[in-house]
């Protein structure tokens, strides 16, 4: 398994751990994608890559049904996606992305939270040198797939020639160029792959490991603390993930 994968992985369980939490997350998701393409899922594929990352997730379908009709509402806010980086405790690189439609609120909330733990909130780009931005898909794995003649077929669409499988999962998951987002999804599509789950991701380039237990928990306050609010999507780190 690749660098990206194992990271994904490792990272997984810190950045959703908690459902109603994770609920609240893909509603905010499904209102960007309802509100950009409408609510039918079949003329849009924003919302159809939203729903399997949902089903994948475990969200109810009752859920998932009520997230979009409210995204229809006359009173729905509109969310922007919004990111802010800079430095925590010891020198780690955190990446907070954000959904929100108040962002004098998120950014308070946000450098609340680096204030407190001795961070430094940085200005936007300061610190991409140290992610690498991609677009990430999941597919179900069809049986007898030719994954070397896929690869071929995935590069004229701007994906990385590199892959993982999950076994336990039974799924494919591959990367690429994040503005190829659209071409890939609708080359995944037109192949007939099934629940076809697309986000957008940082991956660190330049883990940093060499942190003690007590430090490592510092660490791992922060980004609850970050997680702990509603706007907040996802946490990013360049926290090499403790051996188990």
């Amino acid at each position: 398994m690749g660098r990206a994968f194992e990271y994904r992985k490792a990272t997984k369980l810190k950045r959703w751990g908690h459902m109603a939490k994770t609920f609240t997350r893909l509603g905010k998701q499904i209102a960007i994608a309802v509100k950009a393409g409408g609510p039918d899922a079949d003329t849009n594929p924003a919302l159809r890559s939203v729903i399997a990352t949902c089903k994948r997730e475990n969200m109810p379908k009752d859920n998932i049904e009520r997230a979009i009709k409210n995204a229809m509402g006359k009173d729905q806010s509109d969310y922007k996606s919004v990111t802010y980086e800079g430095y925590g405790p010891h020198g780690i690189a955190i990446f907070v992305d954000t959904l929100t439609d108040n962002t004098t609120r998120t950014v308070g909330d946000v450098r609340s939270v680096f204030n407190k733990f001795s961070g430094t909130l940085g200005t936007t780009g300061s610190l991409s040198f140290l992610f690498d931005h991609k677009c990430v898909f999941t597919f179900k794995k069809p049986a007898e797939l030719d994954m070397d003649e896929l690869v071929l077929e995935l590069i004229d669409v701007n994906a990385e020639d590199e892959y993982d499988e999950d076994e336990e999962e039974g799924t494919i998951t591959i990367y690429g160029d994040p503005k190829s987002y659209a071409a890939i999804q609708k080359f995944l599509e037109d192949k007939g792959f099934e629940d076809i789950g697309g986000e957008f991701t940082y991956i660190p380039n330049d883990l940093k490991g060499d942190l003690n237990e007590e430090q490592r928990a510092t660490i791992d306050k922060m980004v609850e603390k970050l997680e702990d609010f509603d706007d907040v999507q996802n946490v990013y780190t360049n926290l090499k993930p403790a051996e188990e």
